[in-house]
C-alpha cells in the first residue's frame, strides 16, 4: 500500500532525528516554537479572506497569472521553501501524483517558492512536475499572504552548518527568510476556501485532505 504524504514525512523526520546532531535539532525545534508563538499562523490570510493576486514567473520563464486558472475553477496554492528541502520535494511529488484527481474535481494547482527561476525549473524537472511552479523572488506573494518570516541568528547558524546559502538560492543578498509551508484553496471568486498555515515545516497538508474538500464541493454543485 502506498504511503500517504503524512506517513512519508513522519518516516523521513524520524531518520532526520537519527542523524542530525541534537544541538541542531534543538535549534530547529526552538525555531518552530518561536514561529508558533509569533502568531503568524493566525495573522496570515485565512478562510473567508480575499486571496492576493499571484503574478509570477513559472518554471519555463513565462509570466503566469493565477487569475487565468480561477476562471476555470478552484486553485490549490502551496508554498514551499525550496528544492533543497526534502520535505518540500516529498510534498510536490505527492501533489503531482494526485493531479488527475484534482483536475477531475475541477481544480488546478500551483506551487510557489522564493527561489530563483533556474532553481525553480530544476525542482520542477527533478520531480517531474507538470503543474506551474512559480518563482517569488523577494517574497512579494508570500508577504501578501502573510506567510513570510525571517530567520533568527541561531537558525541562520544551523543553515550555515548545512552549507545552505538561502540568500543565494533566493537571489536576495543578506535576506535570510522563507515562507511558511502553507497551503491554500482559492475559490473561483477569489475567496479563500481552505488555509493551512501551520508553522512546522516538517508537517504539510496531505493532498487527500484537499481532495476531500474539492470532491465534496464538486458533488454538491
Amino acid at each position: 500500500m502506498t504511503e500517504t504524504l503524512s506517513e512519508q514525512l513522519e518516516s523521513y523526520g524520524a531518520g532526520w532525528r537519527a542523524r542530525v546532531p541534537t544541538d541542531r535539532q534543538a535549534v530547529m525545534d526552538g525555531h518552530v516554537a518561536h514561529l508558533a508563538a509569533s502568531g503568524i499562523a493566525k495573522t496570515a490570510k485565512q478562510v473567508g479572506d480575499r486571496a492576493p493576486a499571484i503574478q509570477l514567473s513559472d518554471q519555463h520563464g513565462a509570466e503566469f497569472d493565477v487569475a487565468s486558472l480561477l476562471t476555470k475553477g478552484a486553485v490549490v496554492v502551496t508554498f514551499y521553501r525550496g528544492g533543497w528541502c526534502p520535505f518540500c520535494n516529498m510534498e510536490l511529488k505527492a501533489y503531482q501524483a494526485v493531479l488527475p484527481r484534482l483536475a477531475a474535481a475541477g481544480a488546478s494547482l500551483v506551487a510557489i517558492s522564493p527561489e530563483k527561476p533556474d532553481d525553480v525549473a530544476d525542482t520542477a524537472t527533478k520531480n517531474e512536475l507538470s503543474f506551474p511552479v512559480l518563482s517569488d523572488i523577494g517574497h512579494t506573494v508570500a508577504k501578501a499572504f502573510g506567510v513570510h518570516y525571517a530567520f533568527t541568528a541561531e537558525v541562520r547558524t544551523v543553515y550555515d552548518g548545512f552549507k545552505l546559502d538561502i540568500p543565494g538560492k533566493n537571489g536576495t543578498p543578506d535576506d535570510w527568510s522563507l515562507p511558511l509551508s502553507a497551503t491554500y484553496v482559492i475559490g473561483r471568486d477569489g475567496t479563500i476556501l481552505f488555509a493551512d498555515t501551520r508553522t512546522d515545516y516538517r508537517e504539510r497538508t496531505d493532498p487527500e485532505e484537499i481532495l476531500r474538500l474539492l470532491e465534496h464541493r464538486a458533488a454538491a454543485e
